[in-house]
Parts: structure tokens; sequence; C-alpha cells
């Protein structure tokens, strides 16, 4: 056998190996974006009972530490995917989630409620430039046909990273009180920061936006796209149900007869490791049987999961917010991959635009079920997340097309 024969048949190997290297460090960094962006986004949930003591604050008060995040998010979006189009995705990446880490740590000097509510704003200010812009990259970058999948290693990172984040906080604050949760969690969001800037490849699809009017076109022309439009109103929804439910759940389960304190909260949320799960499934169902039937399955699982919870038994109310939270992950996955279907141009506009509304829905989550609790307690909450929930269902079905 003549000796070009071995390196005709290694060469081809060698780069099978290099091309299978690349797409797990890929795939690695973008569950680590992931898991980066929403360890910290979520994290003040199981504190709110007891910053409620500490700040002698109503309920719906100390909840803006959640809705402050949430709304810088939603306002930010829209430009940082404009931004995206014109400089490019890895460097918005990296810069966002190095950026984070400051308003993360000084979350923890914090003197006052304001301060803290100020601090978290300044954490959500960062963080639209981690999401909206790696679902553009994902939407572009990705074979067709495993969109949803690959999509599904990122939510399964921000499940990692939601879950974490409370934890992580509700277990240190049990121990050394409340501040130091948001030093550690700088601290994460730092090394986070550099694995992702070391494993993530640069775009090779990405086609650059000439200027900011060819940007602003395809705003317009995403706001005369109803594919679109109904695709950010699915999202609004989805965010709506997720953070209301895990939002005044904690001041279901702080107040009688469950009496639970901050680390038994912050361990409620072991239930997103079960979405961890299932969101990678979900991935492989969306691929094969469409984003509307796998959309509107999901949503009768988070639907089931709230019923659940009104039975006044942690284990149920467990297992309820553990069906909750996986629909609601599933439906995360299908709605986010459907972007890139339903954007003819401009996808980190478009992904910017989804992540504005989806965010909207996530400041009106925390806040407009607190009035219902004031009036009827968790039944009340309840009540808006499943009509709430049935509204979603029905947008997917009459106005998504796979």
């Amino acid at each position: 056998m003549s000796p070009e024969v071995p390196c005709s048949t290694t060469r081809p190997a060698i780069s099978a190996r290099a091309a299978a290297r690349g797409r797990v460090s890929a795939l690695t960094a973008l569950f680590i974006t992931g898991f980066g962006a929403f360890l910290n986004l979520y994290a003040t949930q199981p504190l709110l009972p007891e910053l409620r003591q500490i700040f002698r604050a109503s309920e719906v008060m100390v909840s803006l530490t959640v809705t402050a995040p949430v709304l810088a998010v939603a306002l930010m979006a829209p430009l940082v995917g404009l931004l995206a189009d014109g400089v490019g995705r890895k460097r918005v990446i990296v810069a966002a989630m190095l950026g984070l880490t400051l308003p993360t740590a000084l979350a923890g000097t914090s003197v006052n409620l304001g301060q803290l509510i100020a601090w978290r704003f300044l954490q959500g200010l960062f963080i639209p430039g981690i999401i909206a812009v790696t679902i553009a990259y994902i939407s572009e970058e990705s074979p067709s046909e495993s969109v949803g999948s690959i999509m599904a290693t990122y939510v399964t990172g921000t499940v990692i990273g939601g879950f974490s984040g409370r934890f992580i906080v509700g277990l240190a604050a049990t121990h050394w009180g409340w501040r130091i949760p948001f030093f550690v969690l700088g601290s994460i969001t730092l090394a986070a920061a550099l694995t992702t800037w070391l494993l993530l490849p640069r775009s090779t699809k990405f086609i650059r936006q000439s200027n900011a009017a060819a940007a602003l076109r395809s705003m317009r022309a995403h706001l005369r796209n109803p594919k679109l439009l109904a695709t950010c109103a699915v999202g609004f929804n989805v965010l709506f149900c997720m953070v209301g439910a895990f939002t005044y759940v904690n001041f279901y389960l702080a107040d009688k007869p469950f009496y639970l304190g901050p680390a038994a909260l912050g361990s409620i949320f072991t239930v997103f490791l079960i979405g961890a799960v299932i969101t990678p499934v979900a991935g492989y169902i969306l691929d094969r049987v469409g984003h509307r039937r796998a959309l509107v399955g999901a949503v009768g699982m988070s639907a089931a999961g709230m019923l659940l919870t009104l039975i006044q038994n942690v284990p149920v109310i467990i297992g309820g917010l553990a069906l909750e939270s996986s629909g609601v992950f599933a439906c995360q996955s299908a709605s986010s991959s459907h972007v890139g279907k339903a954007a003819n141009e401009g996808l980190s506009s478009a992904a910017g635009l989804y992540v504005a509304l989806y965010y909207f829905g996530g400041c009106a989550g925390s806040i407009l079920p607190g009035f219902l609790w004031k009036q009827y307690g968790w039944l009340g909450c309840v009540g808006v997340i499943t009509s709430m929930q049935l509204i979603t269902a029905m947008i997917a079905y009459k106005l998504w097309h796979d």
C-alpha cells in the first residue's frame, strides 16, 4: 500500500474529530452562556419573605427586586438586538457577561431596598446582550434540522442557572445573611464570561447590517410580521406565568400553614432540574412534531401543575411546581426557536423584539398577581396564571404555522 493512502484516510478522521470537538465546545459554551444569564435574573425570589421583614415592605414592593431586572431586560433588548446586527454576536455576548459581574456584586452593598432595586435594574441592562444575541447566534449558526435541539441546550443552561442562582442565594442567606450571596454570584458570573470567551466559536454566517437605517428597516418589517408578533405574544404569556408562579409561591409557602425559611424556599427550585431533563427531550420533539403541537402540549402540562399547587400539601405542591416549570421550559424552547422560523430578516433585532415582549410579560407576572394575592391569596394567583396559559395555547394553535 502506498504511503499516500494512510494520509488520505487519516486526514478525514482527524477532521471529523476536530469537527466533533468544535461542536462539543460550541454546545458547552451555549450551555454556560444560558447558565450565566439566568444565574442572576431571579436570584432574589427565595429572599422575598426575608426582605419583606428586613425592610418592612409589602409583597409588591419587595417583588420589585424581581421586577426591576426583568423590566431592564425588556427595555434594553430591542436596542441590543439592533447593536448586535451591526457589531457581531460573540463580542456582544462576552462583553455583556463581563459587564453583568459588577452590579451583581454591588447589589450586596445595598443599604436599603431602593438601592437593592437599583442595582438589580442595572443587572438587567446587561442581560439582553446575552439572551437576545445568543438566540440569534443559534438561529444563524445551526443547521435548520437541529435548531430545536441546539436551542434546547442553551435553554437547559438557563434552567440550571436559574435553579443555581436561587438555590445558592437561599442557602447562603441562611448561613451568612442576604448580602454575601451577591458576591458569590458575581464571582460565578465572571467565570462563566471567561469560559464563554474561550469556548464559543466566532460567527460564520453573520451578515452585518450596513447601517442603523437598515437595522431600523428590519425592525419595521418585524412589526408588520404577524407570525413573529404571535411568537412574541406567546413569549409574553410564557414568562408571565413563570414569574408569577415562582414569585408568589414563596409567600404562599413562607406563611401559614407551611412556614418555610429561605433555605427551604431555595430548595423548592430543585424542581427546575427536572426541566433540565425535560428540555433536551422537548428539543428532540420540536424537531419532529413541530413547534405548535409541542407548545400546546407543554401549556397543558403547566396548567395541570398550577392546579395541583392548590392542594395544601408540600410534596403535592412541589410536584405541581415541577410540572409547571417543565412545561414552561418546553414552551420557552418552542417559542425561542420559532423566532428564527418567523423572522424574514435581521435575526438579532427579531430576537431583541421577542426578548423585550417576553420580559415585559415577566414584569406583568411579577406585579399583577400581587394585587390578586392581597384579595384572594394563592387562589387568585393560580386563577390569573392558568387563564394566561389558556390564552397562550389559543394563540399558538391559531396563529403559528410549522
